[in-house]
């Protein structure tokens, strides 16, 4: 079963009168690129609460955030207006007074200035009001999780499509093999009666003629290429957190159907080998949101 790696969840708890908020929200990455922010209360959870993402997540870029609300206000920093003016008003009368230029950044001076930025006191956090945190964010990655089997089951449909495709394609070249032997055949041998005046071998011409078409033979990348389509869409099937595994097959059809591509020496098969070609393309941009 596919599992892509974008996702969101959000749930919220109660605990005396705070509410208690937690989001987390993922994107394809090729490992775990995690990113917390949480109330300052909440701090000494921290690798409690970053070893059990990346348990319950595997990979991805993920954020996670835990904040909390008090009486229908945010616990964040508050900017003292007023404290803020008079230090502007100071710098302003300092300026003139002591003839010195104003900073250009003047308002990143004043935000350092003490009591312009007033933070509430925190508190230490009970086990109970933790375990109604960390029940709150269970249930916030529990969502994204659903989110995540949802998005892959529409990844999986893509990919079964994208796979027929490829393989309805390759069952097509067949009819071509034969006329493209001749052809090459035809060729060869035209170009030599042009060239009057100079006998040749024609048993000799033979021999060249079988090693060079053997050369041009496409049965191995054909049987392989099959043999990869099957393994693609097994592995699909497997338990979650292929991926990686997936985007490994993709490169080596890739690479088969190149050499199909260079072998074939015949137009109408370039344009089955192109055709394939753009749907391994989807395939590989799609298969780098797979889990």
């Amino acid at each position: 079963m596919i599992y892509s790696m974008t996702g969101y969840g959000r749930a919220v708890a109660m605990y005396q009168d705070k509410k208690i908020c937690v989001e987390v929200r993922s994107l394809n990455g090729k490992a775990m690129d995690l990113s917390t922010r949480m109330a300052q209360q909440f701090k000494g959870h921290e690798m409690e609460v970053r070893s059990y993402l990346t348990a319950m997540l595997e990979r991805g870029k993920v954020d996670f955030a835990l904040w909390v609300e008090q009486n229908g206000k945010d616990e964040t920093p508050s900017v003292n207006k007023d404290v803020m003016r008079c230090y502007i008003e100071q710098l302003h009368e300092a300026s003139q007074q002591l003839n010195i230029s104003l900073p250009q950044n003047i308002m990143e001076v004043v935000l350092r200035m003490p009591d312009v930025i007033s933070r509430k006191e925190t508190y230490e956090v009970s086990d109970e009001e933790w375990a109604v945190a960390k029940e709150a964010m269970e249930r916030a990655v529990s969502d994204l999780l659903s989110f995540r089997k949802q998005e892959g089951e529409a990844l999986y449909a893509k990919f079964r499509t994208k796979i027929d495709n490829i393989a309805q394609l390759l069952a097509t070249v067949e009819q071509y093999e034969t006329e493209r032997v001749a052809k090459i055949k035809s060729r060869i041998v035209d170009n030599l009666e042009k060239l009057v005046g100079i006998d040749y071998d024609r048993n000799r011409l033979e021999q060249e003629l079988i090693f060079y078409i053997e050369k041009l033979d496409v049965s191995e990348e054909k049987q392989r290429l099959a043999n990869h389509l099957e393994y693609f869409v097994s592995t699909m099937n497997d338990t979650q957190g292929q991926g990686k595994k997936l985007g490994f097959i993709a490169q080596e059809m890739g690479r088969e159907i190149n050499t199909l591509g260079s072998k074939s020496n015949h137009a109408e098969m370039q344009n089955i080998v192109v055709k394939m070609k753009d749907e391994l393309e989807q395939i590989k941009e799609q298969v780098l949101n797979a889990l």
